[in-house]
């Protein structure tokens, strides 16, 4: 019987003025950007706490905790990077992850190839491993108003022979 292994993500950050959007480690053209200590990319924070999940590590919280100054302003892609090495410790690879984003602007359409791209790259996965969707919440809550962005991510690990 194969090992396999169901982890999911969740995150939210408001947004803001004076900060870049990122989103799957890619810049979106924006006049806010997400609040937090790092670089508050919510979809990269979703994928890695649905990893750690997975691998029953805890969250992102556990390992990058927002009191610590080393992960002021850090690159999530960075983050993600000690992430891909805890599942090649562990002995298991990433079968597939299925990510949503929930924001009622920007579109991300024109967006989602690219941060497939560069979420591939940096796990080492095949573009055909991940997907990457967009969605609004028809102006309710606060990613309906345009105050906040979400996204939440579904991980699929298998452990290797």
């Amino acid at each position: 019987m194969m090992d396999l292994r169901i982890g999911q993500g969740f995150d939210l950050h408001r947004l803001v003025e004076n900060r870049k959007l990122i989103l799957g480690g890619v810049v979106i053209p924006c006049p806010l950007g997400l609040l937090g200590h790092s670089d508050a990319d919510v979809l990269t924070h979703a994928i890695m706490d649905a990893i750690l999940g997975a691998l029953n590590l805890g969250d992102i919280g556990l390992h990058f905790p927002p009191c610590d100054p080393q992960f002021k302003d850090i690159s999530s892609i960075k983050l993600l990077h000690f992430v891909k090495e805890l599942i090649i410790e562990k002995g298991y690879q990433i079968i597939n992850i299925d990510s949503t984003v929930l924001a009622e602007k920007p579109k991300l359409l024109p967006f989602i190839s690219e941060i497939k791209n560069v979420l591939a790259n940096e796990l080492n996965i095949s573009i055909d491993k991940i997907s990457v969707k967009a969605t609004t919440t028809e102006k309710c809550d606060d990613v309906g108003k345009g105050l906040a962005i979400a996204a939440m991510a579904v991980v699929l690990l298998a452990k290797l022979n």
